[in-house]
């Protein structure tokens, strides 16, 4: 009789793992045994270059984004050795209504165009408009439309492929899990497929109906993942064995020059200057620390150069007398107002979209020397030594009072101090962490 029972309970169990298995409710790992879900790092493997391969990259974001975004300076990095495509964002008929703004995703170009860039080097807009489906509530009936918009894109990238010769092609995703879910499959050259993460998109409102399962559908199907911060490598290690950091590249060129002319919207604004440069959002931006800041230093011009979302646009502080927001800038206009500024900073709120995340923009206050106070995140850990890192509004004011009242702290050595850290972050690192980790997944699959 006991024995009897046992194999009920064994035989319950066992269907109700197939059907969790069969609803996609329990991911499939492509390993054996707890540890192989550690993601891999330069610790573990070295660096190695890709070399005279043909690589096609697509990313969620648009080549002609407001916004500075790393698979494109990754593409010039990695055109050096490779032939390499890039896949420019498509539209879709919502990008294309006239109200819509949107710095990340509209690029406007619905005429087919394969343009070189460099040698080595091109840029294809597909001229597609694909269907915008994110509305529709039923996941079925989502996966069957995406896959049909994937398909559409697959051939506009299989022409290309085609027109180059390219072949055994090593396609690079950049976070884009619903429009390259499919693509793996649908592109015939493909040989490898590595997805990207950068960022923790679904906790933004447009990817909260389908984003949680399709982000770890891709993560699982790619045949490795990289990530730009340990963090977001060991979360994609739940659902790929195979995945790595390999850290975060700036091109800082820019920001090395000796003098930078003063912007005409900055002349006229007293110093000292407490500045901050990039996206103004309310997912990544904390309203409470910046209106703090600017109680507490009334003799200090609080000032924000980047696009504001809508609830920036609204925002309170723009009421108060020394708050600025002087609109998005190009990346070449960049380095000039970050030289003009005093003391830089990064008030982010901490939340699951940028506690994993590397802000790029540190990076960029430090090539200049300037001294930094940003929210302590996961992320902001490498930068310790180097950036003043506070948990509260509180501690944001102690730090800054801290700065304008001891010189040194903006003196020429911890400048120079400074200067060398951000100049450590190159992106030949980090392509070359990205051949490490390509030959390493290789190796052991």
């Amino acid at each position: 009789m006991r024995s009897f029972w046992i194999s009920k309970v064994i035989s319950i169990t066992n269907k109700t793992v197939f059907f969790a298995w069969s609803m996609q409710l329990i991911p499939v790992f492509k390993w054996k045994g707890i540890n192989g879900g550690l993601p891999k790092n330069d610790k573990y493997m070295q660096k190695q270059f890709l070399k005279d391969r043909d690589i096609v990259l697509f990313s969620f974001q648009s080549w002609d984004s407001e916004i500075g975004f790393n698979l494109k300076d990754m593409a010039y990095e990695l055109a050096k050795k490779n032939r390499v495509l890039f896949v420019n964002r498509a539209d879709d008929r919502a990008s294309l209504m006239p109200d819509k703004k949107d710095g990340l995703f509209a690029n406007k170009k619905t005429r087919e165009n394969l343009e070189q860039v460099e040698r080595n080097f091109w840029l294809y807009n597909s001229g597609l408009v694909l269907e915008s489906i994110n509305w529709i509530a039923w996941s079925w009936l989502y996966d069957q439309f995406n896959k049909a918009n994937n398909r559409r894109i697959s051939k506009k990238i299989n022409k290309a492929i085609r027109e180059l010769g390219f072949q055994n092609v090593i396609l690079i995703n950049d976070n884009d899990f619903y429009r390259g879910l499919y693509l793996k499959k649908m592109v015939r050259q493909c040989s490898t497929y590595i997805f990207y993460i950068r960022d923790f998109l679904t906790i933004q409102p447009y990817f909260k109906k389908h984003g949680v399962r399709l982000e770890q559908q891709m993560i699982h199907n790619s045949d490795l993942v990289v990530a730009n911060s340990g963090y977001l490598a060991k979360y994609a290690a739940k659902w790929n064995r195979y995945s790595y950091d390999i850290g975060q590249g700036c091109d800082l060129e820019a920001y090395q020059a000796i003098e930078y002319p003063m912007p005409a919207d900055l002349a006229e604004i007293p110093h000292p200057v407490i500045g901050y440069c990039g996206a103004i959002t309310a997912m990544r931006l904390d309203e409470s620390i910046v209106s703090h800041l600017a109680e507490s230093f009334p003799e200090c011009s609080i000032v924000l150069v980047g696009p504001e979302d809508d609830f920036f646009r609204k925002s309170s502080l723009k009421d108060l007398k020394n708050v600025f927001f002087l609109g998005g800038k190009t990346p070449r206009e960049v380095p000039s107002y970050i030289s003009h500024f005093d003391i830089c900073i990064n008030p982010q709120l901490t939340n699951e979209l940028t506690i994993g995340n590397y802000p790029r923009k540190i990076d960029e206050y430090l090539a200049m020397g300037k001294p930094t106070v940003a929210t302590a995140t996961d992320g902001m850990l490498i930068f310790k030594d180097n950036v003043f890192l506070c948990n509260s509004k509180k501690e944001y004011a102690d730090q800054i009072r801290k700065i304008l009242m001891d010189p040194n702290l903006s003196g020429d050595e911890i400048k120079r101090e400074r200067i060398n850290f951000a100049l450590s972050h190159t992106w030949e690192n980090s392509i070359g962490l990205l051949g490490g980790a390509y030959f390493d997944s290789i190796k052991k699959n």
